[in-house]
């Protein structure tokens, strides 16, 4: 079982599968439109367009389970990634990303790479996990990482 045998839904209700993705880098990312991080839409760009050509790809997954911090549509969602952020990485379908809701792909994510002391459970919006191009290799970041630290594991991988 790998990353690659998960499909998800765009956030324009399409499924997608993330074989798609394959040989690819992916930073996969639970986002919010309301919260003290969410500036790191802008870093995440920046990665996005740094290496993009290269084999990046970042995948935003909206969340509204940590202070309700992404009330809206997938519709309003982008509209405020367009206009704040010009972001041209994917945005998908809004997930749970802990509790009995838990999106399949965040499940696979946070058994393969546990938080601080082998913690499952995904602390806040915008932890981060990267994944290898073949899948095998999966690391996860705190919210608080910036995207602009992740750039040397990210090169390594690509």
């Amino acid at each position: 079982m790998s990353v690659y045998d998960f499909k998800v839904k765009s956030n324009k209700n399409e499924e997608v599968e993330l074989s798609n993705y394959k040989d690819k880098v992916l930073l996969i990312v639970n986002t919010a439109s309301k919260c003290g991080f969410t500036p790191q839409y802008a870093g995440l760009e920046e990665l996005y367009k740094k290496y993009k050509d290269q084999g990046l790809e970042v995948l935003a997954f909206p969340c509204n389970q940590f202070g309700a911090q992404e009330p809206g549509s997938n519709e309003e969602i982008a509209s405020f990634c367009d206009l704040q952020f010009n972001i041209s990485f994917p945005l998908f379908d809004k997930v749970d990303v802990n509790g009995s809701e838990t999106h399949p792909l965040f499940e696979y994510l946070k058994e393969q790479a546990p938080g601080l002391l082998g913690s499952k459970k995904v602390k806040w919006n915008f932890t981060k996990f990267l994944v290898s191009k073949d899948g095998t290799q999966i690391t996860r970041f705190a919210p608080t990482s910036k995207p602009e630290s992740l750039e040397d594991d990210i090169k390594k991988l690509l």
